[in-house]
């Protein structure tokens, strides 16, 4: 019997799981390639020209570790977001962020509330720090902004989040509703703001940024409508007094030098974040005729993506899913009751679409026999 080092109690109580099989792992099981990869969210469309450009001509430079204050991203981003330069925090992704904010607020036991089925690496992330994750359930395929206040309150919990836009269902509230819901929360509660898919979703949705509010962080990311999912770039906006305490934790090298190059570079081409925007509408109306085509019922998005309603149980909606995948076709679902009769399904380029709407009807067939 082999004897190995001993991993601390919480760690070896985790399961070895993690919250996404990437398409490539899929691939590699499967021994094949997709004919559409529509399935992670990331935009299809990719970088600026401009951005590609800048990232050429930095490509000579990478043997330079980044600048560990991030300072030229950071700047852009305070002048672009109308904040201050301490304001705003720079991570690998949003992912990365929501890593050290668990991390900064919640400890063994401590009670941390989410919505159930909302993104599934921040619970990762929660039951990774020991924490006690209190999930409420969705409400009309939204998150539940009395629920979640509700939970926060009743278990004096220090950490909250909220997705808006929301992952998996692609709803969202509208700024008077979240500012309603941060002026009812308890002081001594943090909210986590994820914003992935801000620019995507109606500015109505987005109240305006105030940084005077210890108890709340934003977080958004360059992975969705700038293209840059590949580069693992996100940012924080908050409080200067919160900001502050990431530099406690944060990995002050752990954003490479070509993300710093190319999300400073994205936020100074607006007229391209605007026709990427146009192009996901244009994408997200045509998921939505081909499911209505097929007798299925798109729900309203403001994301990248469109869920949509497989009118059955969720057996039925994994079906559809798995038969997609057989016709390389890579999409995902929710899996939770109550949201896992749904597919989703992210905007693609013209031809992935085509391929999803010539598939389509055969999955469902397939579905219903089985």
């Amino acid at each position: 019997m082999t004897t190995r080092p001993s991993q601390t109690p919480l760690v070896a109580a985790l399961p070895a799981t993690v919250p996404f099989v990437g398409p490539e792992a899929q691939e590699r099981s499967r021994g094949a390639k997709f004919r559409a990869r529509i399935g992670a969210n990331e935009s299809c469309f990719g970088p600026s020209p401009r951005v590609i450009a800048a990232m050429t001509a930095a490509a000579a430079d990478m043997w330079m570790y980044c600048d560990p204050d991030n300072y030229d991203l950071k700047t852009a981003l305070a002048v672009h977001l109308g904040v201050g330069y301490d304001n705003v925090v720079i991570g690998e992704g949003i992912d990365g962020l929501l890593n050290l904010l668990v991390r900064m607020y919640a400890g063994p036991g401590t009670p941390v509330v989410t919505s159930l089925g909302a993104y599934p690496t921040f619970n990762f992330h929660v039951a990774g720090f020991g924490a006690r994750l209190v999930a409420v359930p969705y409400e009309n395929d939204r998150e539940s902004l009395d629920g979640l206040l509700a939970a926060a309150r009743r278990e004096n919990a220090p950490l909250v989040y909220l997705s808006n836009p929301d992952n998996p269902m692609g709803t969202w509230w509208e700024a008077g509703e979240i500012t309603r819901f941060i002026e009812a929360l308890p002081e001594t509660t943090m909210l986590v703001l994820d914003e992935a898919y801000g620019e995507t979703g109606p500015k109505s949705a987005q109240p305006p940024i105030d940084v005077s509010r210890p108890n709340v962080i934003r977080m958004r990311t360059f992975s969705k409508a700038y293209g840059l999912a590949g580069i693992r770039c996100g940012y924080a906006i908050g409080e200067a007094g919160v900001i502050r305490d990431f530099e406690k934790v944060r990995n002050h090298y752990g954003v490479n030098r070509m993300a710093l190059v190319a999300g400073a570079a994205a936020v100074a081409d607006r007229a391209y974040l605007d026709q990427v925007v146009a192009k996901v509408a244009a994408g997200r109306d045509r998921i939505s005729a081909i499911a209505r085509a097929n007798g299925l019922t798109p729900i309203p998005s403001a994301t990248n993506f469109v869920t949509i309603d497989c009118g059955s149980d969720g057996a039925f909606a994994l079906k559809v899913m798995q038969d997609m995948l057989s016709r390389d076709v890579f999409i995902r679902k929710p899996m939770v009751p109550g949201l896992d009769r749904c597919i989703r399904v992210s905007v693609g380029l013209d031809h992935e679409l085509t391929v999803f709407e010539q598939e389509l009807p055969a999955a469902l067939a397939a579905a219903r026999t089985k």
